[in-house]
């Protein structure tokens, strides 16, 4: 047996076997769950009383869909509510906004008012029921909509329990559902924790997401980083503005992606919580304990489900749901199997579900505490995760704390060559995915998916608005957001508490957004793009040479570097994919460009047209691409334009390709698809489209 240690993809040495002279070589010192500094849980029973809680992340359509669908999962096991919202919803758009014609409803439950947040919740009494709901551009108004509509049930907000997951430091890294620029953001955050604090002491105020950086491409150990280096910033914040830190600190929840390195991401969890513990000491020493003590809400990754092949993905997001339960979560969410094509139908919910009710039980891993505890090996990767965060965590520190990082594009910047690395490794095979680069199947049952009709969904809201605001009091909507525009302007009084007053008369979620945009205005963020990344991992590679030459041939064909626009249309944020294809279509010699987020389809035109280039990628996540992308084809064609190449890429079934072809797409890239193959495509097309 071989000794050397292996690299893993976050830079962490996996020896082949660990001993106590590894433990003795890291200053361990053991502790138990419960004991500060929590490395085995933040409490001495953990799973032993009360196993964690089983969420599942669901939402799509209309509120009465998606309720139908909650009410079914609660009947069959579920334990607590996680609400997907609408894409436009995110961005503080209502439905009939211009800007998300194919967006509403494809990737969550269009929420526009009050009236569509008590139909999502009917018959769900929100006194005992825990619901977490990811959201932060419109956090304002949809927590505003939520405490109304618990009011309305007869529930005062003191019995109110669950998450918002409103890390908007992580917006501005990698999720980009952000509407406000950075300060006012955070005023938003502080504002939250200061209402909750006072009137929801059952409620998580904040809960700080490492997942979707982990979403973005980031390893355990940036991903680790950058969530606790959020949650001081958070804390600093708060303490700041004067409250007290065990006033709200025990309310804090961290959110975190698990994807399939096992052990080191069990060991993560085990660190996070060590680290935490540490850093408030140091930072803030807090007299209640409980302050010093990291929370865990876990989902399983993202990034590790496959298009091809789909099946797998239910043993990977089982994997994973066993790595957070060994690390100590204390609430779970395990993806469905069909989550990289579209939303989860009820089958794959229900596999979903059953994955985490089988381990509560049908095994014995709620009976121990901690069993990885004093592992050699564990123990060893869980001080070597601790040694490498931390080292993340003093650069951040020395650039002025988070907020300042971000600005200068420190943790962007990490999380993107991350992120370009593991792609280049898994195309070039260095890393396995089974069904997608190795053991590939010769066919593949096809899937059954959920399919929106985003433009029902759509005429179905906007008669619920027309409604809406024909029978209430329009005066008293102008007040209440006249109030939240001067509650915005100055540090005086608390704008979560304003838009209550405004969810209460109607005013909708649009228009409660665009009260704060009025005085803020709306954030746009800069790109900034790397170079080098991908193609380090294919130095003297010969085929990688010789398809750059093949580019540099074709360069010499065209009079200039084929050139090409990289575009996220709609309201989807996601740009992992399309900065990952962006760097490695640089590295192979093309000229690229990269379009503004969030754009439509005119946008889009007018930029390919001034930038004069010879092909149009087009990333799609969220389900918009069957309406955006045919409106782009037809505005090139209204300007005259009939020798662009239009390709797309991402997350689209390919129940789609045919409608998407027959529109004039020249080739579509299901997630998986190696670059270079791509790259291949595309270039046979210029080929054919310019043949010298």
């Amino acid at each position: 047996m071989s000794d050397t240690p292996s690299q893993t993809p976050n830079a962490l040495s996996l020896q082949a076997q660990y001993d106590a002279s590894d433990l003795e070589a890291r200053n361990f010192k053991a502790s138990k769950a419960g004991e500060f500094p929590f490395r085995s849980g933040p409490y001495s029973s953990m799973y032993t009383g009360r196993p964690w809680t089983i969420r599942q992340y669901a939402g799509f359509s209309t509120a009465e869909e998606s309720n139908a669908f909650y009410r079914n999962a609660l009947t069959n096991g579920q334990k607590g509510l996680s609400v997907a919202f609408d894409l436009a919803t995110h961005r503080g758009y209502d439905s009939d906004h211009p800007r998300v014609v194919g967006d509403v409803g494809k990737a969550g439950v269009a929420i526009d008012s009050v009236e569509d947040m008590k139909r999502l919740f009917e018959g769900i009494p929100l006194d005992s029921m825990s619901v977490s709901m990811t959201m932060n551009g419109a956090v304002i108004p949809i927590l505003a909509a939520y405490i109304v509509t618990a009011e309305e049930q007869g529930v005062s907000p003191e019995k109110l329990s669950g998450t918002i997951q409103n890390d908007i430091l992580k917006e501005f890294m990698v999720r980009n559902t952000y509407i406000y620029p950075p300060q006012p953001s955070m005023r938003i955050v502080s504002d939250i924790i200061d209402y909750t604090r006072q009137y929801m002491p059952r409620f998580n105020s904040i809960s700080i997401s490492g997942y979707h950086m982990q979403e973005a491409g980031a390893n355990e150990v940036l991903e680790l980083a950058f969530t606790l280096a959020n949650g001081l910033e958070y804390v600093r914040m708060a303490v700041d503005r004067g409250m007290d830190v065990d006033d709200f600190a025990p309310r804090l929840s961290f959110f975190f992606g698990i994807g399939m390195n096992m052990l080191t991401e069990i060991a993560k969890l085990r660190a996070a919580r060590e680290l935490w513990a540490k850093l408030m000491r140091k930072h803030f020493n807090p007299k209640n304990p409980k302050s010093t003590m990291l929370r865990t809400h876990c989902q399983t990754s993202g990034w590790s489900l496959t298009a091809q092949d789909p099946l797998n993905n239910v043993v990977r997001t089982t994997v994973e749901a066993i790595a957070a339960v060994l690390g100590g979560t204390q609430s779970l969410h395990t993806n469905s199997y069909d989550e990289a094509l579209s939303l989860p139908t009820e089958t794959a919910a229900r596999i979903a579900r059953n994955t985490q009710l089988i381990l509560q039980e049908e095994t014995d891993i709620t009976k121990v505490v901690d069993p990885f505890a004093g592992s050699y090996a564990m123990e060893s990767l869980t001080s070597d995760i601790i040694e490498q965060a931390q080292h993340l965590l003093d650069e951040v520190e020395s650039l002025g704390g988070m907020t300042r990082a971000i600005e200068q594009g420190y943790p962007q910047n990490k999380i993107e060559a991350a992120a370009a690395l593991r792609q280049a490794r898994i195309d070039k095979g260095v890393e396995t995915i089974v069904g997608v680069n190795k053991y590939i199947p010769d066919s593949v049952e096809p899937v059954d998916i959920r399919d929106i009709d985003h433009s029902s969904v759509r005429e179905s809201q906007e008669e619920a608005l027309a409604k809406l605001k024909k029978e209430r009091n329009n005066e008293r909507v102008q007040e209440a957001l006249d109030r939240i525009r001067a509650t915005a302007k100055t540090e005086d009084g608390n704008i979560l508490e304003a838009a209550i007053n405004a969810s209460r008369v109607r005013a909708t979620i649009g228009e409660i957004s665009e009260a704060l945009v009025d005085i803020w205005g709306r954030h746009t963020a800069s790109h900034r793009s790397i170079k080098g990344v991908y193609s380090s991992v294919y130095v003297a590679d010969e085929t990688f040479e010789a398809f750059q030459e093949k580019v540099r041939s074709m360069a010499h064909r065209l009079g200039r570097q084929p050139r090409m626009l990289i575009v996220k249309m709609g309201q989807d944020g996601h740009d992992r994919g399309a900065k990952v294809i962006a760097t490695a279509f640089a590295d192979l010699g093309f000229d690229v460009d990269m379009g503004s987020l969030f754009s439509t389809p005119d946008e889009v035109v007018k930029q390919a047209i001034e930038n004069d280039v010879h092909i149009i990628g087009v990333s799609s996540l969220a389900g918009g691409h069957k309406a955006l992308v045919p409106e782009l084809i037809e505005g090139l064609k209204a300007e005259g334009v009939d020798d662009m190449i239009i390709v797309a890429g991402g997350v689209i079934p390919e129940q789609d390709y045919t409608e998407l072809k027959a529109a004039g797409v020249t080739a579509i890239f299901g997630p998986g698809t190696p670059v270079l193959s791509a790259a291949e495509e595309i270039l046979t097309a210029l080929h054919n489209r310019y043949p010298g």
